[in-house]
């Protein structure tokens, strides 16, 4: 006896996966934390950058630069912390510009980088292209950059960072510092530029095919 026709199942009606769960983005969180991890363990004792001791006022500028160079090639991860407390701060006392900057990191995150490359964008009826929602993201990163309070923010608690920098950089007499000369100069968090960039490939065959 023949066996009753089967109708296929189509997966049309199934429910999206959101972007937050997507395989790209816990492989991005996942070597993101590896890569502040790593970068933290070649942090240097706060008690040598802050040894008063080892304080002295440069001579000339080419000896405050010599010290800036040896100064953050050694302490690269103490400065770096300090220069995303700096930022950290900045945000958190102007709790607008955060909110406005985590939802535009938000946007980028979940409308484009993260979103899956079979997933149309849809809003109110009608179907945004990977090109459309790209040229829209840009033109209000533009917007939320240059219009609002959060660019002027940004580059302000920047240069305050940059700032605190090189003044210590300066000020620091790096002879009791032990460099060692086989460490690359890309190592602890200037990494993480790179490490971030590998995360962000995970993602790569998605964006790739929407460019």
């Amino acid at each position: 006896m023949a066996s009753p026709p089967t109708l296929p199942i189509s997966s049309a009606g199934a429910p999206s996966q959101p972007p937050i769960a997507t395989p790209a983005f816990r492989a991005f969180l996942s070597r993101l934390t590896s890569s502040v991890r790593q970068g933290f363990s070649h942090r240097r004792p706060w008690s040598e950058l802050v040894d008063r001791s080892s304080m002295a006022r440069p001579d000339n500028l080419t000896e405050a630069y010599s010290r800036i160079r040896k100064n953050f090639s050694y302490f690269r991860v103490n400065y770096i912390t300090l220069f995303a407390l700096v930022l950290a701060f900045s945000l958190l006392s102007h709790p607008f510009s955060l909110l406005t900057l985590l939802s535009l990191l938000a946007a980028w995150s979940f409308l484009y980088i993260f979103r899956p490359s079979d997933q149309p964008l849809v809003i109110r009826g009608r179907t945004f292209s990977d090109f459309e929602t790209l040229v829209g993201l840009g033109v209000l990163t533009v917007i939320v950059v240059f219009l609002t309070s959060v660019g002027s923010l940004l580059i302000s608690a920047s240069l305050i960072g940059f700032a605190i920098v090189c003044i210590h950089g300066a000020f620091r007499v790096p002879e009791d510092l032990f460099l060692d000369d086989q460490e690359p100069v890309n190592g602890g968090f200037l990494s993480f530029l790179g490490n971030a960039a590998s995360a962000a490939s995970a993602a790569g065959p998605a964006i790739a095919g929407r460019v």
